[in-house]
């Protein structure tokens, strides 16, 4: 039976020889022969099919070869598709292409089209034609059936393709739902095809030291190239080479590197710890970094505007700084002669050291000098593949050996070409061609070497002019800048200015037992877990993760994480535990200690009855809350339950900037401050991180996690268990980013439990012992984490500052008379004062001042205050003041410090002091630091007070001049009406209250009093208003002469302020007339 999709071919023809060739060497592409004889005279070619070519001719193409010639004996080119057996290279460019067939040619169409059999080496190929002649490839035979499948399918055949796609599509979309931490458990389950198609997603480090733990600088195999980098990048521009550089060896090992070597010398007892920074504006962006960098890192620091004068460099013999920082270095060059003819000798003499930075220009400069020194700058330059100079002396920090690879950031790099032997490279880069490749070098010439070294830090040994240098052509943009500014600022001061390079490493698992269903750990999330501690241990001795847990979330998981949570607890002794609520509630939420007690309580005996360790003295309040602001209560708690004796937030003083995250200790729990990695509860899959893995590889390789392990010396991370399960981009994360830092740091990475972190932390920083009490109000996420019984509307608004024995007590009766303003209620121990803010009391936490500032619900009060005198000459309350209540106003009042000094004397004596009885006023005044300790101290008290425009300024660094309102003491006495109305002017109350209809003149006090009950007065106690002896004349004038300088400074003071007019009293004393008191 006939082929449906072929027409039966003719039999051939029996006479094989074939058709003479064309003689000529080069055959026309296009051979034609005459017309067909009768079917009986046909003589086919040998390698044709002996198809029906009815009323046609046969053509004999020869494709593209030119010098293609047919095969001796006709042999010819197979058919496209045959199977290959020529010899000649012309075999393969030669095919028989047949006319399409008609049908009044006789030739026979099938159900897909024409088609024409062709044989060729015994085989059998088809060629089919489609509608218009279009032609297809030749196909064997046997292909013949799929040319036609979809005209022969039937219906059951499409129902089948039908069910095979639908069934495939399912698979399909159940891969991508599986990734979902939803579906997840039921991958866990065991669902063999789910497993089969599952994407494995999971990032995992790959982060390799390019010399290996222990291998040598990778320049050292190349003493030519690295010799032609430390003399300044193989030429200067006038071809002048530098004297070879002796190279050092290895770097040591990865991550430990080689002892720091010891560069004091005598010039490191001369100078004090401080950098002096000049900038541009207080405003620019280069030192504005330069600033934040020396903060985290606690380097003490001055900024200075360039083109101003120089501050004073000397204390006595001493030089006030060991740095000087130049942000723009054009600035320095460009100084006036005075001031740098000054700078220089202040360098030289204390061997102080200057570190600068070119910075960028619109106009690019090729090999300009810079002046007056043998170096020349190339401008405006990209550039990629940075390293290090491994024989450096500046390295200390920063450890050599690796090479950034890419492009680096920005094009505005500048280079230096030295031509002087006092020039060494600290780093160098490679010029970035970009897409076009190279053309021109930094000399203007066509480039030799594109891959020649460029110098983009440069140290000057001083040779020349006794001043050492170290120069960078660009900011701190770069990352690696940061590590040789740091190594810079050691290196120049003489290892004063050094950073440790300790840095210790604990990372905290919060959330243990607690999280959804499809986000917990499984037994090879554990198993992984331990795999990795093993690894960094090797890299971090003593390392463990430290877990925390919530007891009533243990097995609510799936069945295959709740085998993983009964894998920890077989581990158990295999990590740090510590406790978090029993519900994983937020402890602020509790109203008292004894519902936190009884939640403590159930979390610890889950501890026990499951061989976990409750004796870690370290706890974490779940969600940040209760540590900071602080939850009196939890605290409390802790102790009882707990004995908890250190825990750490990251709120404090706030979550950002990270750089400024302090610690603190109260009620004997050390805080300590805790670091953010950029993985949080929600970041458990690589592919949903914010940004993507590129994201996250650049917070780990010189970014922010890498930085915050580098200029941190203790180190607590926060993380969550859910991103130690799924993609465990925990895991990831920290052992890459420690694998780096050992690749580019010479810092020795430990361990060590909580309470010996706390107790190493408060050794280092004992300054931050003592917690700065912020506004809860001023930070929204504070405000999510306070108890709901407190508000900001308990704290008062305006402050009576003091200084004592001035009418501060008069002030404060005075406004607690006006219907509109409250006092805060009185102490037993104080009476009006809370002394909060200065004292003892400030230890006792926000909580105790606030409760001395209820507001009822019926109050009509919109202004509260508190007057406290001793805060005027604290050393820690304007601070403390201005973190707590940075909008208040501040009052003070002021009269004569001579006659304030004899005032307190007087009240001393009154009082019983025995120092006082004791010592006349001459000699309490006159007393030596030799002198008893209770005499020293009350000449203190006396004396330190009256320094007005010392205590003004501290006061005004931290509050603008808008906020402070200064009262003539001697005013308030003779007129107090008057100086009421104009403090409600300053507090801007409205309506105002008519103090002249309620305060009248007590001749028997000699002072105003309340007015009550038609015409009787009420006044203060007997105590104020006393009358005392004059004082004597030596002593007045003893004290004009002290306090002469504080006058007129603040004389000066109240002048640039503005809108102050200069007191009477202070007229006096400044004047040669002697005024008895």
């Amino acid at each position: 039976m006939p082929s449906r999709c072929a027409p039966k071919a003719p039999p051939p023809d029996d006479d094989p020889s074939p058709p003479s060739p064309p003689t000529s060497p080069r055959a026309p592409l296009l051979h034609l022969q005459p017309p067909h004889p009768a079917a009986s005279e046909r003589r086919p070619l040998p390698w044709a099919a002996a198809g029906s070519f009815d009323g046609g001719h046969r053509r004999l193409l020869e494709e593209e070869d030119e010098d293609a010639v047919p095969v001796p004996g006709g042999g010819g080119a197979p058919p496209r598709g045959a199977q290959h057996h020529a010899t000649s290279p012309a075999a393969r460019k030669l095919l028989l292409l047949p006319l399409p067939p008609t049908p009044s040619a006789g030739g026979k169409r099938g159900v897909c089209g024409d088609v024409t059999r062709i044989r060729w080496g015994g085989r059998e190929f088809l060629r089919l034609w489609g509608g218009g002649g279009r032609r297809s490839s030749l196909l064997p035979r046997s292909w013949r059936r799929w040319r036609c499948l979809p005209k022969r399918l039937n219906v059951l055949q499409c129902v089948f393709i039908l069910v095979i796609f639908v069934v495939f599509s399912t698979l399909l979309l159940v891969k991508y739902v599986s990734t979902s931490p939803f579906t997840r458990p039921i991958v866990r389950k065991g669902c063999g095809l789910l497993s089969l198609i599952r994407r494995e997603s999971r990032p995992e480090p790959s982060i390799r030291c390019a010399a290996g733990d222990d291998g040598p600088h990778p320049a050292s195999g190349n003493p030519l190239l690295l010799q032609r980098i430390l003399r300044g990048v193989g030429h200067s521009l006038h071809g002048s080479s530098l004297s070879p550089v002796v190279v050092g060896g290895a770097t040591g090992a990865a991550g430990a590197g080689p002892a720091p070597p010891d560069r004091r010398s005598a010039a490191w007892l001369r100078i004090d710890p401080k950098v002096l920074v000049f900038v541009e504006t207080t405003y620019s962006r280069l030192g504005k970094e330069i600033t934040e960098l020396l903060v985290y890192n606690r380097i003490k620091y001055k900024v200075e505007v360039s083109g101003k004068s120089l501050p004073v460099l000397t204390n006595l013999d001493k030089g006030r700084y060991g740095v000087v920082v130049f942000e723009n270095l054009v600035k320095y060059l460009k100084m006036d002669k005075w001031n740098r003819e000054l700078l220089d000798k202040y360098c030289r003499e204390y061997s102080v050291g200057l570190v600068g930075f070119n910075p960028p220009s619109e106009e690019t400069l090729v090999g300009a000098q810079l002046r007056g020194f043998p170096l020349f700058l190339h401008t405006n330059l990209r550039l990629r593949d940075a390293a290090l100079n491994a024989a450096s002396p500046v390295l200390r920090l920063t450890r050599a050996g690796e090479t950034v690879r890419g492009s680096l950031k920005g094009e505005d790099w500048s280079v230096f070409s030295p031509n002087h032997s006092t020039y060494e490279a600290v780093a160098w880069a490679v010029r970035d061609w970009g897409p076009g490749g190279p053309h021109h070098g930094v000399n203007g010439v066509e480039e030799s070497d594109p891959k020649q070294p460029l110098i983009t830090v440069i140290q000057d040994h001083g040779r020349l002019d006794g001043i050492e240098r170290v120069l960078f052509g660009s900011g701190l943009r770069f990352w690696l800048h940061k590590l040789l500014f740091l190594d810079a600022l050691s290196y120049l001061s003489h290892d004063q200015l050094s950073v440790s390079l300790t840095r210790y490493l604990l990372i905290d698992i919060d959330d243990i037992f607690v999280g959804e269903r499809g986000t917990r750990l499984t037994r090879d999330d554990v198993q992984a877990l331990l795999a990795t501690q093993k690894r960094v241990q090797q890299m971090v001795p003593g390392f463990r993760f430290n877990l925390g847990f919530s007891g009533k979330y243990f097995h609510h998981g799936t069945a295959e994480e709740n085998l993983g949570d009964d894998m920890l607890l077989e581990n158990a002794d295999q990590f740090l535990w510590f406790g978090h609520m029993w519900n994983h509630q937020q402890p602020h939420l509790y109203d008292n200690i004894t519902q936190l007690e009884i939640d403590m309580t159930l979390n610890r005996n889950f501890a026990k009855e499951h061989g976990i360790p409750v004796d870690s003295g370290y706890s974490i309040a779940p969600h940040h809350s209760g540590v900071y602001p602080v939850h009196e209560p939890l605290y409390e708690a802790w102790k009882r339950v707990w004995g908890v004796r250190a825990t750490s937030t990251e709120e404090y003083p706030h979550l950002r900037p990270a750089r400024l995250r302090r610690g603190f200790i109260h009620r004997n729990i050390m805080v300590l401050p805790r670091q953010t990695c950029g993985l949080f509860t929600h970041t458990i899959l690589i592919e949903r991180y914010p940004g993507g893995r590129s994201k996250l590889d650049e917070a780990i390789e010189g970014g922010e996690l890498f930085q915050t392990l580098a200029f941190n010396p203790i180190n607590v991370f926060m993380t969550h268990m859910s991103n130690y399960g799924n993609d465990r981009l925990a895991l990831y994360t920290f052992e890459s980013v420690v694998k780096f830092l050992r690749c580019w740091t010479n810092l020795k990475l430990t361990s060590a439990p909580p309470l010996q972190l706390g107790e190493r932390y408060f050794q280092m920083y004992p300054e931050e012992a003592d917690p700065v009490w912020g506004n809860p109000c001023e930070d929204v996420r504070h405000q999510r984490i306070w108890s709901r019984n407190k508000t900001c509307e308990q704290l008062p608004r305006f402050l009576v500052i003091g200084p004592q024995k001035t009418g501060t007590t008069a002030l404060y009766t005075f406004l607690s008379m006006h219907p509109d303003i409250s006092s805060n209620f009185p102490s037993p121990d104080t009476f009006e004062e809370i002394q909060f803010f200065n004292g003892k009391n400030y230890y006792r936490g926000l909580d105790w001042y606030m409760s001395f500032f209820p507001v009822p619900k019926n109050s009509t009060a919109r202004y509260l205050f508190e007057k406290s005198a001793t805060y005027f000459d604290g050393d820690l309350v304007p601070k403390r003041v201005h973190a707590l209540l940075p909008h208040a106003k501040l009052v003070t009042i002021l009269i004569s410090p001579s006659r304030r000094a004899y005032s307190w004397y007087q009240h001393m004596r009154a009082h019983g002091d025995a120092v006082a009885k004791n010592y006349t006023f001459y000699e309490v005044v006159t007393a030596t630091d030799t002198a008893p300790k209770n005499l020293r101290e009350l000449r203190n008290r006396c004396l330190n007070p009256g320094k007005y425009s010392q205590h003004l300024e501290r006061w005004l660094s931290y509050f603008q001049p808008q906020q402070l309102h200064i009262i003539d003491g001697d005013t308030l006495r003779s007129n107090p009406v008057e100086v009421m109305n104009d403090l409600q002017r300053f507090l801007k109350i409205i309506p105002p209250f008519d103090y002249s209809a309620h305060l009248r003149y007590d001749p028997k006090k000699g002072f105003f009093c309340q007015v009550t009950n038609g015409d009787h007065t009420k006044c203060l106690g007997r105590s104020k208003g006393r009358q005392y002896p004059p004082m004597d004349e030596r002593a007045y004038k003893l004290l004009q002469r002290y306090y002469l300088s504080h006058n007129t400074a603040l004389v000066k003071l109240l002048k640039r302020l503005g809108g102050r007019h200069v007191p009477q009293w202070l007229k006096d004393d400044l004047s040669d007339t002697v005024v008895a008191a």
